[in-house]
C-alpha cells in the first residue's frame, strides 16, 4: 500500500472533506433538471462553497501559504515559496448536467530561489467515482493505493487522445477545427469529456495515450502536469517556446506519442 507523506495527507483530506456536500448538492442537481430555471445558480454556489472549505482547510493545515482558485483569484501569503493552485470543481458543465465526470484538483507550487516554480504535490479527485489521483515530486503516481503508469503505445494508430474544445464566450474555434482534421485521420479516437485534470489524470493512470488542449489556466493544468510526468510521460506546451505551467496550451503523453502529437499540432 502507498505512503503519501503528512503534506498529501492534508490535501487528501481537504479534499475528501470538500467532496461530501459537494455529493449531496450532485443530488440535488439532477432533481433541479427538470425546472425551467435548471441548477446554474445552485451549482455556482456550490463552486463557491467547495472554493471556501477548501481554503479554509488548506490554510489551517499550512498558515502563510499562497492561494490561487479560480473563484478568488490569488490571495498572497506570507510564505511567499509556496501557492496552492485549487479548482473546486472541474467540470463545472458535467456537474450541471448531472454527469458524473468532474473533480477537485489541488497543487501545490513551491517557488525556487532562482526565480523558476514546479508543481510538488498534487491530488485530482473524483468524488463519485472515489478515484483519488496523487503524487508528489520524485516519487510517482498514484491511484488510490495503486501505483499507475501512462500507456506505452507507440502507434499513434491505436491511441486514444483527450482534448477540450472551446464553447459560447470562449476563443479559438477555428484552431480547434484544425487540430481536430489533423489529429483525427491518425488516430483510433478523440474524446471530449469536459474536465481537464481528469483527462490528465486518465493519461497517467493509460487510460488515455496523450492530451492536449488550447486555452486553459493554472488551476486547470497544475496538478495535471505533475500526475503525468510522475507517471512516466512528458507535459509541455504546444509551441517550442510556451509554458505548460500557464495552461494556454498544453500536450502530455507518453515521450513517444507525445512528440508525434505536438509535431502535428504545430503544423495544424
Amino acid at each position: 500500500m502507498a505512503l503519501a507523506s503528512a503534506l498529501l495527507q492534508v490535501m487528501m483530506d481537504a479534499v475528501r472533506k470538500t467532496a461530501r456536500p459537494m455529493l449531496r448538492d450532485f443530488g440535488e442537481v439532477s432533481q433541479l433538471q427538470v425546472s425551467r430555471k435548471g441548477p446554474g445558480d445552485f451549482v455556482t454556489a456550490a463552486d463557491v462553497k467547495a472554493e471556501q472549505t477548501l481554503f479554509e482547510l488548506l490554510l489551517k493545515a499550512r498558515p502563510g501559504y499562497g492561494f490561487l482558485g479560480e473563484e478568488r483569484g490569488m490571495v498572497e501569503g506570507t510564505d511567499k515559496t509556496h501557492t496552492w493552485i485549487v479548482d473546486p470543481i472541474d467540470g463545472t458543465t458535467n456537474f450541471m448536467h448531472a454527469m458524473p465526470h468532474f473533480a477537485i484538483t489541488v497543487g501545490l507550487e513551491r517557488k525556487h530561489p532562482d526565480g523558476t516554480s514546479e508543481i510538488v504535490a498534487c491530488v485530482t479527485y473524483n468524488p463519485v467515482m472515489n478515484e483519488m489521483f496523487w503524487a508528489e515530486k520524485g516519487k510517482g503516481c498514484y491511484l488510490n493505493d495503486t501505483r499507475i503508469r501512462i500507456a506505452g503505445r507507440a502507434d499513434m494508430a491505436e491511441c486514444l487522445i483527450a482534448t477540450g474544445l472551446p464553447f459560447i464566450g470562449k476563443t479559438g474555434h477555428g484552431q480547434a477545427i484544425k487540430d481536430i482534421h489533423a489529429v483525427g485521420q491518425r488516430v483510433a479516437g478523440i474524446r471530449r469529456l469536459g474536465a481537464a485534470s481528469l483527462d490528465f489524470a486518465w493519461v497517467a493512470a493509460g487510460r488515455y495515450d496523450a492530451f492536449f488542449e488550447r486555452n486553459l489556466q493554472p488551476w486547470d493544468v497544475a496538478a495535471g502536469i505533475l500526475l503525468v510526468t510522475e507517471a512516466g510521460g512528458v507535459v509541455t506546451a504546444i509551441d517550442q517556446d510556451g509554458d505548460p505551467m500557464s495552461g494556454k496550451q498544453i500536450v502530455a503523453g507518453n515521450p513517444e506519442i507525445q512528440a508525434k502529437l505536438r509535431k502535428i499540432l504545430r503544423e495544424a
